[in-house]
């Protein structure tokens, strides 16, 4: 019998008094990560050894730490994104993988659209002006009547368009499914099509080999001027130094994103410019997303394993 049969390496559900009884009111031997560290590597696989389950958020999992961990039969994952586990190594070694997608959609959807919103009434701008003494009233501009691209329809980008869709929008998206259920108004366009047309171009897709980098520097010159870019799904999927370029020279409004290719980010440059909103990867980080993350993992280890 193995001393300890459940690690959670999650920080945010390891320091959840909710989450820690719901799971303890199942499992009696439960590690938690107490002291809130980012687990990596050589620690992450410390920490993880001698347990049959664990719940884990954004840690790396790969052949190299399941090599280490015999006894690992389960894996939970506290969140959504794949993108850091490598499902043929789980395959190949029995392991189960237990995921609920889509738990904390209106979470970075509702982030989405404030972040949207921030961009177009110049917000953070205008803010630093007045903490500083100034008082500039600056012209915004409205989101009721923009052109808005959604890129990848998934939970989230069809949540998104949901919210937006009272703001009498004209809505395209673009997903590797061209005949998606969606409302009739909403309109199918190639990636560069709907560069080239939208006035704010979202993205919400996973990051993979095809989408890496995605919106390269030929891309984002495909986009308007004054349009705006918005990622709160994963970094990776714009090149950050072609964007600060387009940014400093003024041929692109402004963008915003939650999520880095580096997190956190080091461009302090493209940070501070004030053309750019960042938010430390925030898009889950509400009560509501996080003990539904939370309570989807718990019901995610009950597999059995003997």
């Amino acid at each position: 019998m193995l001393k300890n049969r459940i690690a959670v390496t999650s920080r945010s559900f390891s320091r959840h008094p909710l989450l820690r009884q719901k799971l303890l009111s199942y499992h009696k031997s439960v590690t938690f990560n107490n002291e809130g560290k980012t687990l990596c590597g050589d620690e992450l696989a410390a920490f993880l050894a001698g347990h049959e389950k664990a719940i884990i958020a954004l840690e790396k999992i790969d052949e190299a730490l399941l090599k280490k961990l015999p006894d690992l039969k389960v894996i939970s994952k506290f969140g959504v994104g794949l993108d850091a586990i490598d499902r043929e190594a789980l395959k190949k070694r029995n392991i189960h993988l237990s995921y609920t997608p889509g738990v904390n959609k209106r979470s970075v959807s509702e982030l989405t659209l404030l972040l949207i919103l921030s961009l177009l009434r110049k917000l953070v701008v205008l803010n630093l002006k007045l903490t500083q003494g100034g008082w500039e009233q600056q012209k915004g501009n409205c989101l009721t009547g923009k052109c808005v691209g959604i890129v990848g329809c998934g939970q989230v980008g069809k949540d998104l368009i949901s919210l937006i869709s009272p703001f009498e929008c004209q809505i395209y998206y673009y997903d590797l499914q061209q005949n998606l259920d969606l409302q009739n108004k909403i309109q199918f366009l190639s990636l560069e099509d709907l560069l080239m047309h939208s006035d704010i171009v979202s993205l919400h897709l996973p990051l993979c080999d095809t989408t890496k980098n995605i919106l390269n520097a030929d891309r984002l010159a495909l986009m308007k001027p004054d349009a705006l870019l918005i990622n709160t799904s994963r970094g990776g999927l714009v090149d950050e130094q072609a964007l600060k370029e387009r940014l400093k020279k003024g041929l692109l409004a402004s963008a915003a994103f939650d999520v880095f290719a580096v997190e956190p980010p080091q461009d302090t440059e493209l940070l501070n410019l004030p053309r750019f909103l960042g938010t430390p990867h925030i898009g889950g980080s509400t009560e509501e997303a996080i003990l539904a993350m939370g309570y989807a993992a718990v019901e995610g280890l009950k597999i059995n394993v003997n």
